[in-house]
Formats: C-alpha cells, sequence, structure tokens
C-alpha cells in the first residue's frame, strides 16, 4: 500500500534527525565566520564578575538568557520525548524554544501530541511555531494558521526560508513564486508576530528588507557554518537511488557549501539597520554553526539580539549532556561579557569588536 502523505512527511522528520546526528552533514568550505573577529579586551572593567547579567528581552519576553533552543523536531514518534526534554529545558533555563515544521501537524492528528507537548512542559517560556516557505507559498488558510498557533500557544510562528534544501529534498517543492505576497497576507492577519528563518544558507541584508516589508519582525540569519541541509538531503537521494547524477562532481562540493557565513548575515544586517532608520527595530537572531557561548557574545556584538541552536543541543541532548551544555554556554558568555566589562546583554551590544586581517 502506498504511504500516506504525512506517513512520508513522519518518515523524513526522523531521518532528518538521525542523519544530523550520525553524519558528516556540517559546512567543510567555510565557516561561520565568527572565528574572524576578536573582542578588545578591557584590562579595567569597573564590574564585579558576579554583577553580570545574561537576561535580556526579545520581541517583548524577558528571557534568561540571549539563546534559544531552535526548530529540530516534531511530527514522528520519537520527537515526543524529544520536545518534552527540550522544552523542559528551556523553561529551567527561561530561554525560547522553535519547534519543527509543522506541516505535519496540518497534515494529520496523528503526531499533533509531539507539538503539544512542548507548551505543556514550558509553560512561561516563548515558544515559537513553524512552517516552511513552500506551504506559504501554496496558500495557507486561516483554519491551518490557527491549528499550528493554537495547539502550542505560539508567541511566534517561524517561517523558514529552505530553498537550497528544497532543491536537493528527494520529494522538496522548489515552488517559491509569490512566496512574499503570501507572506505579507499573513503577517497582516494572524494575531502573532512573524520571524523568518533560514535553514543554514543565511539571510543577506537584501533579503532582510523585503521579509521586513513583508511584515516579518524579526530574521534568524541561519548562516553557513553549520548544518548544510543540502548535505542532509543528498544523504537521503543517494540513499534513495542509490546515484549520484543531478550535478556536475566539479559544482556539487560548492553546491553543498552554499550560502553566506553568519557573520557576514549580522553585519550585512547591522548596516542595514544602521543605514535604514525604518529597519532599526528588527530583531535578528543569530544562528548556524553556534558551538559555545563565545559564539553567542560575539554574534550580540555583531549586531544579534540572540543566538539560536539546534544540532550541538540535539546531540548534547542525546548524549546526556544537554544541561551541562547550556550552563557551560552561560559561563563561556559571562566570562565574556567580564572581560569585555558588559554588565549588561545591551553593554554587550556596544562592546568593541575587531574583525582580524
Amino acid at each position: 500500500m502506498p504511504q500516506t502523505s504525512a506517513a512520508i512527511t513522519a518518515e523524513r522528520k526522523h531521518s532528518h534527525v538521525d542523519i544530523c546526528l550520525h553524519r558528516e552533514v556540517c559546512f567543510d568550505g567555510q565557516d561561520t565566520g565568527l572565528s574572524s573577529w576578536r573582542f578588545e579586551h578591557n584590562a579595567a572593567p569597573e564590574i564585579d564578575a558576579a554583577e553580570v547579567d545574561l537576561s535580556t528581552v526579545f520581541l517583548g519576553r524577558k528571557i534568561g538568557m540571549p539563546l534559544m533552543i531552535s526548530s529540530m523536531t516534531g511530527g514522528y514518534g520519537e520527537a515526543l520525548s524529544l520536545n518534552q526534554t527540550l522544552a523542559e529545558a528551556a523553561e529551567r533555563y527561561r530561554i525560547p524554544l522553535g519547534v519543527g515544521s509543522m506541516r505535519q501537524a496540518l497534515e494529520g492528528s496523528s503526531h499533533r501530541e509531539s507539538f503539544a507537548i512542548v507548551r505543556r512542559s514550558a509553560p512561561s517560556v516563548p515558544v515559537y511555531a513553524n512552517i516552511g516557505a513552500p506551504e506559504v507559498a501554496a496558500g495557507l488558510s486561516s483554519v491551518q494558521l490557527s491549528t499550528m498557533i493554537d495547539l502550542i500557544e505560539a508567541d511566534a510562528l517561524i517561517v523558514h526560508l529552505n530553498p537550497a534544501q528544497e532543491l536537493f529534498q528527494p520529494e522538496g517543492s522548489t515552488a517559491f513564486r509569490g512566496f512574499l505576497d503570501k507572506l505579507h497576507d499573513i503577517t497582516a492577519t494572524i494575531p502573532v508576530p512573524v520571524i523568518a528563518k533560514e535553514v543554514g544558507c543565511g539571510i543577506s541584508a537584501a533579503t532582510a528588507r523585503k521579509l521586513a516589508d513583508a511584515g516579518v519582525i524579526a530574521i534568524d540569519v541561519a548562516g553557513a557554518g553549520g548544518i548544510s541541509w543540502q548535505k542532509v538531503e543528498e544523504c537521503r537521494y543517494t540513499e534513495r537511488f542509490h546515484h549520484e547524477d543531478r550535478f556536475s562532481p566539479s559544482a556539487l562540493g560548492e553546491l553543498l557549501n552554499w550560502g553566506i557565513p553568519t557573520a557576514e548575515c549580522l553585519t550585512g544586517i547591522a548596516a542595514l539597520k544602521q543605514q535604514h532608520p525604518e529597519y532599526a527595530t528588527l530583531g535578528v537572531v543569530s544562528s548556524g554553526g553556534i558551538r559555545n557561548g563565545l559564539d553567542i557574545a560575539k554574534s550580540i556584538a555583531l549586531g544579534a539580539d540572540m543566538a539560536a541552536s539546534a544540532q550541538q543541543l540535539l546531540k548534547a541532548l542525546h548524549a546526556g549532556a544537554l544541561d551541562s551544555t547550556i550552563r557551560t554556554w552561560a559561563n563561556d558568555l559571562k566570562a565574556v561579557m567580564f572581560l569585555t566589562g558588559s554588565a549588561s546583554i545591551e553593554e554587550l551590544k556596544k562592546a568593541p569588536i575587531h574583525k582580524q586581517p
């Protein structure tokens, strides 16, 4: 019997997590660009280390530190326990959590509990719903939008932009025409703000401007340097069809590493906000290769309001080290703040940071 659309989606979601955990699918042709930046040391910080406050505000909500557990899972059996554990950690550390794509929740009710568990496990922190640009371009009804938002009592809706992933995905949809108009319709009608997020290829300043003009209130750059979803989908493609003849070998390496480094996305959008006051309030999230608290600190100094991580925290969860990883990243961030004389996240945003030659 042929698989249903919902069953195919569930299988894909499960394989995505498995590949990200066990295969080498990170960028190898370039890094995030964050390693090229160095903070200016403050030898007379005029603060006590104990005074450093990691709390900040994002989209009007106070959070414990500038870190989001990024969109990962949902829509298949094992995702329920994963999402519950991630949500419980988000609640403990008072940090936001984004769920994985909720397409599965729109295709049927069998796995909606894997999403609903998030709000029950994280009742007091921001939780973000998530749907893909192809679904937006195809058109989402008011009922579908309400289903996603109501299922997790979402504080915002993430719309993830993934043209490169869809291009490589065996069953992907590359029908993006009309997306921005449909996105504008959504931002004008739903009761929660919309965050636009790439999945690993980055968002340029020019694209950020178009997204903001469509009503998006925040940008998650998800730049190159972390997971290459082209590599993830190429793994799935070759496993399914047992051949590699879609792209020429001389082009494939660059296509698999296609994208804008995270740091370049941040500096580009920071310049946009500085040069055009109408975009000054646009929220910015740094993701794509965030691996420690130093990366979080550099991201904030380069213009982000907070950082987000998916693969590193998912690996930590599977290793039984999720809590210790979050605590270690918090300690990294505190160290940078003390050494730059930044008692608050707002002060860290102004800390001198220089690009190395």
